[in-house]
């Protein structure tokens, strides 16, 4: 599919559109499409969906403006329709305090779904450091991220990488005002 003409961020803003990428399985058809087009019938079957299922979830994205047609076929008088993300990235609003993060709880089920036996690198970090320093890990991160996301290949197994920089709340405020 050429990119030339796909946006580079579609912003989350309604709430049609964050309800659709609330949804696990949504979150995971988008993970398909997210470097090459796909039917309806790939889909399923890359995700071991019902094609009903696979179909419904399909159109609840396209509706939201996440997805969209980019091309068709006829198959034995049948037009199929190849999905692709509308966008290279998608950019969700802040949660706002005490609210979920969509994206680090789809992650995390994707974690725990992916093979045991897989190759994984996963850690965390406690650090204490200054905003200058807490700007610059951000940008960093994001620009590793960038960096290897220009190097990603379709015909390559996927792989996920899930970074969360952020000031945890106070330890009064985290345990409900509890000393």
């Amino acid at each position: 599919m050429p990119t030339d003409d796909v946006p580079e961020t579609f912003h989350v803003t309604t709430d049609e559109q964050l309800r659709a990428v609330s949804n696990l399985t949504r979150h995971r058809i988008m993970a398909v499409l997210r470097f090459e087009p796909a039917t309806i019938t790939q889909i399923a079957e890359r995700l071991g969906l019902a094609k009903g299922s696979s179909s419904y979830h399909v159109r609840l994205l396209e509706r939201a403006g996440l997805v969209k047609v980019v091309r068709t076929r006829k198959v034995r008088g049948v037009t199929e329709r190849y999905y692709a993300m509308a966008a290279r990235s998608i950019e969700l609003p802040d949660p706002g305090a005490g609210q979920p993060d969509v994206l680090i709880r789809h992650a995390v089920a994707d974690l725990e779904a992916s093979p045991a036996d897989g190759e994984r690198h996963v850690g965390m970090a406690h650090l204490r450091l200054t905003e200058e320093q807490f700007a610059q890990l951000g940008a960093r991160l994001e620009a590793l991220a960038g960096e290897y996301r220009k190097l990603s290949d379709p015909s390559l197994p996927d792989a996920s990488f899930v970074f969360a920089l952020f000031h945890p709340a106070p330890r009064d405020q985290a345990e409900g005002g509890a000393k």
